[in-house]
């Protein structure tokens, strides 16, 4: 890898439509809609509106385990939105959440419909309204949390970092490839050295922190993520894999991972979710089609 020829910024910065990588098509440096598209409303009391990335697959993994655990309201409608296409510029989606991005969650369980945007709010949200997988108060709390939070803050530069420059742009550079590579390997020692002492991420007990943490960091020390597994060595992150590889044997972990999942074996994709025999049903191995 090396260096494109040195870049010195202008005095005011202008978009080049023609130099925005894989995503050129739907990044854009303004907000709104686009276009007019009115969202789908099933018939249960949550409408989950995403695509089945780390950021979905956070409340996807929730919203089954709230189900495994007996939370009947917790039953979900989740609608497919396909980024690459930039469905999450129509305007019904641009509404729910108006930060544009998947997932974006409408609660219609009370009197009003309540809106939730940011994957960290919805889980929070569904939390607290059902009462698991968020500790009451104290440090317990705190701790989860704090985590929660890591992972919000911590993951970006995993995504629009490392994996932006390693496997979307247009050419491939050496700083900012080894720049995110040293951060997304500190985190994960941040990671290995706390599951080192811990069996969650707050503890003895398994929350939220853990279901937002493991579609993003757990892929990665799969080798599941950008396919960069040997360039990170992520072998060497020994608790990280154990953590890992517990949750995935969690059966609502499994199913929620494909839920709104476009890629992969086709038996591992189920784009939209509105019961729960459609795991069984509406797979694309059963089904054949698009979404």
């Amino acid at each position: 890898m090396s260096d494109s020829p040195a870049y010195t910024p202008p005095a005011v910065w202008t978009w080049n439509r023609d130099n925005g990588g894989k995503f050129a098509s739907i990044n854009r440096p303004i907000a709104g809609a686009t276009h007019d598209k009115e969202l789908p409303v099933g018939r249960h009391p949550l409408q989950l509106y995403s695509m089945g990335t780390p950021n979905g697959v956070k409340v996807t993994v929730l919203l089954e385990e709230l189900l495994a655990l007996g939370h009947a309201g917790a039953e979900y409608d989740a609608w497919l939105i396909p980024i690459g296409e930039g469905a999450q510029f129509g305007s019904g989606f641009v509404a729910v959440n108006p930060n544009s991005k998947i997932p974006a969650l409408m609660d219609r369980s009370g009197p009003q419909p309540v809106r939730v945007f940011e994957s960290g709010a919805i889980m929070i949200h569904l939390a607290e309204k059902f009462g698991a997988f968020l500790p009451a108060g104290g440090a317990a709390r705190a701790e989860c949390l704090s985590w929660l939070f890591w992972q919000m803050g911590s993951a970006p530069f995993l995504g629009g970092g490392f994996g932006h420059f390693y496997a979307y742009a247009p050419t491939r550079m050496e700083y900012p490839i080894d720049r995110y590579a040293m951060e997304v390997k500190r985190q994960l020692d941040v990671l290995d050295r706390h599951l080192a002492q811990a069996h969650y991420m707050a503890g003895d007990d398994y929350t939220i922190a853990d279901m937002a943490i493991w579609p993003w960091y757990g892929a990665l020390a799969k080798g599941q993520l950008y396919g960069a597994g040997e360039f990170l060595q992520v072998q060497e992150y020994k608790h990280v894999l154990r953590w890992t590889d517990e949750i995935a044997q969690r059966p609502a972990a499994r199913r929620g991972r494909m839920v709104n999942r476009t890629w992969g074996e086709p038996a591992s994709q189920l784009h939209e979710r509105h019961d729960a025999s459609d795991f069984e049903t509406r797979t694309q191995d059963k089904l054949g089609t698009a979404p």
